[in-house]
């Protein structure tokens, strides 16, 4: 077939390795991705070597069609797969930036219209910690922002950028000044969790054993909705079409992602996900979570039909939310990492109808 061989449509020249694929092209640093392509297993079945920018990543599995291997600490890209003394060439993958660490968040990062960027460090039940959310600035300097709160577990901004926090400590959703003051906003919540706010203002919150409640602009509280008990509610997020859908880690590794209507009636969009957490969507409807798919953690894209797919590899990510400049910010169990994806996302706070 003459210099350049094709088998199955890939092509290998002369034998060297030739990538075709990075899946996903996106990572935090210890996911895995699947590098597909030809000749990337060595002649003599050692394994094969991969670098990510200038620095060596770790093979996980590896066959001569595809490797999985896991992004190290420090990396840039692109990916270049090393086999029999010989490179591939170089294909493109997104790396995310650390900017901040030692923080314990257990759902989506929030951000201010100015591009602020707040985080909690929530602790186990019961437990006083010395800062309760951290405010990350737009120069990704980390500061104190509020220390009192036990056990803050979702931040949410409405249209006026004024900031709530729910506490599943005591079931209270706090309103929370720019200078770190806080009053209470609604109690009796039960273990409050997700929050999140509808075209018209009105708040809505999760409680960890399935209740969806709602809070009208003059504060009067409804039962908006029921989902099955061991359905914590820990993730709410709005779709452009006006649902709310929600997310609650069980132990099942086939979780799902549940559906609202404004008039409170449950659907299920999609199952198939394995502790589902925090969600965000695009402009164009596609919905983002933090979840396992297939075993694999990371971001997953589900289209508006139900279609699922990894767009972000990551080991502990429990949330996700878009910032400005076409980019995200994601949240793992300790870090905040800063990911230029090329994605428009939803405006955190609906647009009025």
């Amino acid at each position: 077939m003459g210099i350049t061989d094709r088998v199955l449509g890939k092509k290998s020249v002369n034998g060297n390795p030739h990538i075709e694929a990075v899946v996903p092209d996106a990572a935090l640093p210890g996911g895995e991705v699947r590098i597909t392509g030809s000749g990337l297993g060595p002649h003599d079945f050692r394994q094969p070597g991969v670098r990510f920018g200038e620095v060596e990543g770790a093979v996980v599995v590896s066959a001569d069609e595809f490797l999985v291997a896991r992004v190290p600490f420090g990396a840039s890209g692109p990916v270049i797969v090393s086999t029999n003394g010989q490179a591939s060439n170089a294909q493109p993958i997104r790396v995310a930036a650390l900017i901040a660490e030692n923080l314990h968040p257990v759902t989506n990062p929030a951000l201010d219209a100015e591009g602020n960027v707040y985080v909690t460090f929530s602790g186990s039940r019961g437990q006083k910690v010395p800062v309760a959310i951290f405010k990350i600035d737009t120069s990704y300097e980390v500061k104190p922002f509020l220390t009192e709160m036990m056990n803050p577990t979702a931040i949410a901004f409405d249209r006026a950028g004024q900031m709530y926090v729910s506490s599943r400590f005591d079931g209270t959703v706090y309103r929370v000044a720019p200078n770190g003051t806080m009053s209470s906003y609604a109690e009796g919540m039960g273990v409050a969790t997700g929050i999140a706010f509808d075209r018209a203002g009105n708040l809505y919150v999760g409680d960890r054993s399935g209740t969806i409640f709602k809070i009208a602009s003059d504060r009067q509280t409804f039962v908006f909705a029921t989902l099955e008990p061991s359905v914590s509610a820990y993730h709410l997020a709005f779709s452009p079409q006006g649902d709310l859908f929600v997310t609650g880690p069980t132990t099942s590794s086939f979780d799902a992602v549940h559906k609202i209507d404004a008039q409170g009636s449950v659907s299920t969009f999609y199952r198939g996900l394995g502790r589902p957490q925090g969600l965000a969507f695009d402009s164009e409807g596609n919905l983002y979570v933090a979840a396992s798919l297939a075993g694999r953690r990371g971001i997953v894209k589900i289209t508006p039909d139900g279609k699922a797919s990894s767009q972000v590899a990551g080991p502990g990510l429990v949330g996700l939310a878009f910032a400005p400049g076409r980019s995200a910010i994601l949240a793992t169990t300790m870090a905040v990492h800063h990911l230029s994806w090329d994605i428009q996302g939803l405006p955190l706070v609906p647009e009025e109808l």
